[in-house]
């Protein structure tokens, strides 16, 4: 199993009047914990889109909105790969917490890969296999 942390600041922009997150919001949160996590392995989704030509276009998203986050909030991304990459796809589940250690918001993100020039379905870059095998 991979897990990786990241923190954010919610930004007054990302609220509404009452100064709760808007929920649209949480799935930039998540892209940032997905983002973060492949990068704290020493790899990145551009060097996978540029080097390796592989797109990782999210498919489904299973969400549940436990407690609001508020303006100036910090917010710890915890982002889980629970199982080795195989075939096609990839899931990352997330959890996000509040500053007072409280879980606000549970998913679970399942992502393709993809070849950028056909955008048919293909496997795992062999170079993030090998980053992220020690894990599992």
């Amino acid at each position: 199993m991979y897990q990786s942390s990241t923190q954010i600041r919610v930004r007054y922009a990302e609220t509404d009047q009452m100064g709760v997150v808007y929920y649209g919001n949480y799935m930039q949160y998540l892209e940032i914990g997905r983002v973060e996590a492949i990068r704290q392995l020493g790899f990145s989704y551009k060097t996978m889109e540029e080097k390796d030509g592989i797109l990782l276009p999210v498919i489904e998203v299973k969400i549940k909105y436990l407690r609001s986050a508020l303006y100036d909030d910090v917010l710890t991304i915890v982002t889980t790969i629970k199982e080795m990459p195989v075939a096609h796809e990839i899931i990352f589940y997330s959890e996000i917490f509040n500053e007072k250690n409280k879980l606000l918001t549970i998913a679970e993100i399942r992502l393709y890969f993809l070849d950028k020039m056909t955008h048919k379905k293909t496997t795992i870059p062999q170079r993030l296999a090998e980053k992220l095998k020690p894990y599992f």
